[in-house]
């Protein structure tokens, strides 16, 4: 029987990633737009605040079991830069409006980050993906799970897969951008692959998904 895990998201791609990578424990993604949430804010400094603060705020909303993903890209040389700020690191500097669509943003914070790398020669950056699972909005024992995935920024943009700065990330070991890489390939080894794989195995031992009576929504 499939069970259902609110998704604090509306990002169309995000969902269809994290859906196919949540495959194996039959678990059913509804994104929280589709219940009518609001998107929860995110003040936070670190991505384990950002993704706590919005896991609760789906479950609190939606009065179920939800999970976050609050993911970005960190650049060396620009000590740390986009970081938590990666959604909406062209809306911050003032390059274009709120409320525009997500490719129009992606690609105006891909531009934004090659004018700022200029001048740099170490190109070095990873993407960060931590996922946050909650069995109710005070859940006190929140599942957390991490993981990252390094390359080199590029100087323009190569690639037609994937979403936000994939097609600025160069992968050495396969000689493509992420945004090169064939969907189950990088379905396999990104910094959202590492962190479900990790968040799977929490689930598994923590929340009992095989059995009715442990599944979170079911509370005593």
């Amino acid at each position: 029987m499939s069970k259902t895990l609110i998704l604090a998201s509306n990002n169309a791609k995000k969902l269809k990633e994290l859906q196919a990578l949540m495959a194996p424990l039959n678990l059913t993604l509804v994104t929280q737009g589709s219940l009518g949430i609001p998107e929860a804010e995110e003040p936070h400094i670190t991505f384990v605040e950002n993704a706590l603060a919005k896991a609760r705020h789906a479950a609190r909303e939606g009065q179920g079991p939800a999970i976050a993903d609050d993911s970005g890209l960190c650049v060396r040389a620009l000590g740390g830069a986009p970081g938590v700020r990666s959604a909406r690191y062209a809306v911050d500097a003032g390059r274009i409006a709120e409320g525009l669509d997500r490719e129009t943003i992606d690609a105006a914070n891909n531009a934004w980050l090659l004018d700022q790398m200029q001048a740099q020669t170490d190109r070095h950056a990873h993407f960060i993906c931590v996922l946050v699972a909650v069995r109710h909005a005070d859940d006190p024992e929140p599942l957390i799970a991490q993981g990252t995935w390094s390359g080199e920024l590029l100087h323009k943009q190569q690639g037609e897969h994937g979403f936000g700065y994939d097609p600025l990330l160069w992968l050495p070991t396969y000689s493509q951008s992420a945004a090169q890489l064939a969907p189950e390939i990088k379905n396999g080894i990104s910094h959202r692959a590492q962190a479900c794989e990790r968040m799977l195995n929490l689930i598994r031992e923590q929340w009992a998904p095989g059995s009715d009576n442990l599944w979170p929504w079911q509370r005593t």
